[in-house]
């Protein structure tokens, strides 16, 4: 395991199995309710983080990352990259292994702060994609 693929198959397997998906509410036609499903198939609790705090896929929501009253392994961005730096800062101040930024989602100086305090980060890729290129589901 070398490079980002490396980096990709060790959020998947090694990093937890709690996902906290920022953007995710019961909107079918976003990517992030679909993908969200595809995770639940692999194994990973989604947890919902959206304004709206509803429960999807069956799984309570919350309104902030902050507001999750449990440990988070990894938190999954579904926000556009003007809002994803701040995400990926409250993923480091929530103590999260890794962020994970969806596809078209990219924020330099986001990468470089996480990955400085210790984090796994992957930017503009999708889990749902990734998990049976590499052969895990």
């Amino acid at each position: 395991m070398t490079g980002e693929t490396g980096t990709i198959e060790k959020i998947l397997t090694e990093s937890g199995d709690t996902w906290a998906v920022v953007g995710l509410s019961n909107n079918q036609a976003r990517a992030a309710y679909g993908v969200a499903a595809v995770l639940q198939r692999f194994g990973k609790r989604v947890v919902p983080v959206h304004p709206a705090a509803e429960t999807v896929h069956g799984e309570r929501g919350y309104a902030s990352l902050a507001e999750i009253p449990f440990p988070v392994d990894v938190v999954d961005v579904f926000v556009n990259s003007r809002l994803a730096g701040a995400v990926a800062d409250e993923a480091v101040a929530k103590g999260a292994k890794a962020v994970w930024f969806q596809l078209g989602v990219v924020d330099e100086a986001a990468y470089e702060r996480t990955t400085s305090a210790g984090l796994e980060m992957i930017m503009d890729r999708c889990p749902a994609i990734e998990i049976p290129r590499l052969g895990l589901g």
